[in-house]
């Protein structure tokens, strides 16, 4: 298999605004999560997660609290806020409008 696929990102925001969307995590189970739904393809390092994650918390997309993680270990969990509930519903429409312009490209092309 070729090596993992690197984010752009403003793709890395969306992946991260869409994982958490249905529930908080912690940053390594954010990262877990994008790799297990891309099955292997995408694999977030944490050089570029936290400070994605600080970034969409000072946009007010994102906020965190202080938890206890499935390690018995203290962590960070994010979740979406109003805003970042918007956002994300933009940045969605956004991506499937690129991917559909992308995808005439490359059959025609």
């Amino acid at each position: 298999m070729s090596k993992p696929t690197d984010l752009v990102q403003g793709t890395l925001d969306l992946l991260i605004l869409r994982t958490i969307a249905t529930e908080s995590m912690h940053g390594w189970a954010i990262a877990q999560r994008i790799q297990f739904l891309s099955n292997d393809v995408l694999q977030v390092n944490q050089g570029s997660l936290y400070p994605a994650l600080q970034r969409l918390e000072r946009q007010g997309w994102i906020t965190a609290d202080w938890g206890v993680s499935e390690n018995n270990r203290r962590a960070r969990f994010y979740r979406l806020t109003a805003p970042g509930k918007r956002r994300l519903q933009q940045e969605r429409s956004d991506w499937d409008r690129l991917s559909a312009a992308i995808s005439l490209v490359m059959r025609t092309a």
